[in-house]
């Protein structure tokens, strides 16, 4: 962890938002599937691998009142803490890598649109799954998004792993059902077109 830490620091503290291939001034598709599961304001909301997302910002607008958000950087929380400001104080931060979490709240909302590439190896991708399925309610959701086939086979100087909608499905079969799935094609800052894929999916008996 610590490796991966140190290297996700050093691109938060050294870079600015302008210069990160994944940075949104409005997050619509991540916005699109929180709308489209009529969450009450009282949900619980946790944004995996939220780094220095907007998401949170738009959430709090929205008048949500139990949101978290986890980052393996504390660099980055730290910059979207400063941009809060006093409305910081109503989001539980978490600095942590995924693989090492341990929830200790029960979610009704699971977004993650930085992580889950990143498992490159069957154990982190399991153990990712497990705490998935215990952190997330009965009927709850979970959204990941991920590069496509199209997309990239790196990010930030890491491997990535590329999903399609057949096996990123696959993965979550076990615990979970498939609700939607779209492509997406992101504009970075740096005016290039990168391909994602949104999937999101409700928590069932398992």
């Amino acid at each position: 962890m610590e490796e991966r830490k140190a290297h996700w620091d050093k691109i938060y503290a050294s870079k600015q938002p302008s210069e990160m291939s994944w940075n949104q001034e409005y997050p619509q598709t991540s916005l699109d599937f929180i709308h489209q599961a009529h969450l009450d304001k009282q949900s619980h909301i946790i944004d995996i691998g939220g780094g220095n997302s907007k998401l949170v910002d738009y959430l709090l607008e929205e008048g949500f009142e139990n949101i978290a958000v986890l980052d393996i950087s504390e660099e980055a929380l730290k910059k979207v803490k400063e941009r809060l400001g006093e409305k910081a104080v109503k989001v539980n931060w978490i600095v942590s890598d995924i693989i090492d979490f341990q929830p200790k709240e029960f979610y009704d909302y699971w977004h993650d649109r930085a992580t889950f590439h990143f498992l490159t190896t069957e154990p982190q991708i399991i153990q990712y799954l497990s705490t998935a399925k215990k952190a997330v309610k009965e009927n709850g959701y979970v959204t990941i998004g991920t590069f496509s086939k199209d997309g990239p086979n790196k990010c930030s100087g890491l491997d990535i792993k590329q999903y399609s909608e057949e096996t990123l499905t696959a993965e979550l079969e076990d615990g979970f059902e498939k609700v939607k799935c779209i492509n997406e094609e992101h504009k970075t800052p740096l005016n290039t077109m990168q391909h994602f894929l949104f999937c999101s999916f409700r928590r069932s008996e398992s």
